[in-house]
């Protein structure tokens, strides 16, 4: 967490391994716009052109984007996943589940490492780490990927805390109840050592992160450090579709491509940044 007055920004795409269509995105996002970071789904079905695109671009940061909601696993351990392999979509199941049951935690306890492994035969440095559907809120799934991570030489984690104030909006109930969220995910941070950003933008906006959003939001970003993450995907293929309902991922490569985008950083005072320069 950043103390300066200082506005600094990371640009994110989330996803990177998902399908073709967002491994394209990606690319598209880092070479002709904002995007310098993304995060690797190392058991989804397009991680081997993800890989591919990745050793092309020496500059795209990469971290693990942990999966252990709605998604693919590495090991296929039945006591967390189905028979193909496929964790669940019920986020409020799948946290009593992880939270209470010792055998839930061994079998997490060794898919997160096999995903961190995974990630470590790329070959490529691990810039960061955070978790799909925001799932290291969860004090076992943080823990875990904390102490995992350390392993392999974690630095950065991303703390999803986003205020409501420069997104023009008035907060909710279920604001506060985030905030302690991630009080408590920003002290498991702090004891590992690592480093994490003071905002992120993303949540309420998931899937719609639209050019004209994102050029309002900018010059009300908040001082410190901001996370702004994206799904940004050249289209939708059927299993994204049926995940994503409504999302618009064209939209959200438009808005990192924009050079309007771009233009306003400089005239506000805004630097961008990567995770290994906080």
């Amino acid at each position: 967490m950043n103390t300066s007055t200082q506005r600094r920004v990371i640009f994110s795409a989330d996803d990177f391994g998902m399908s073709v269509e967002v491994n394209e995105a990606i690319e598209e996002a880092h070479r002709k716009g904002l995007l310098s970071t993304a995060s690797l789904m190392v058991a989804a079905p397009a991680f081997e052109d993800a890989l591919r695109r990745a050793q092309r671009m020496p500059d795209l940061r990469l971290g693990l984007h942990l999966v252990v909601i709605e998604g693919d696993s590495c090991l296929h351990l039945p006591v967390i996943t189905d028979e193909k392999g496929w964790f669940g979509r019920n986020q409020v199941g799948l946290g009593f589940q992880y939270f209470f049951s010792p055998a839930t935690r061994s079998a997490l306890k060794k898919e997160i490492h096999a995903q961190f492994q995974q990630f470590a035969r790329t070959g490529l440095r691990l810039d960061h780490a955070n978790a799909h559907k925001h799932m290291h809120l969860h004090p076992t799934i943080g823990h875990l990927l904390l102490q995992t991570g350390k392993i392999y030489g974690l630095k950065a984690v991303r703390t999803p805390m986003e205020p409501a104030g420069p997104l023009g909006e008035t907060p909710h109930l279920s604001d506060r109840a985030l905030e302690q969220w991630t009080r408590v995910l920003r002290w498991q941070i702090w004891k590992a050592g690592m480093k994490t950003n003071d905002s992120c933008f993303g949540l309420r906006w998931s899937g719609h992160m639209t050019p004209e959003r994102i050029q309002r939001l900018i010059p009300q970003l908040p001082a410190g450090v901001s996370e702004v993450y994206f799904h940004p995907a050249k289209s939708q293929n059927a299993q994204m579709a049926a995940l994503m309902p409504g999302y618009q991922p064209e939209q959200e490569l438009a808005a990192l491509t924009d050079p309007a985008t771009r233009a306003l950083l400089a005239p506000h005072n805004i630097q961008l940044t990567t995770w290994d320069a906080l």
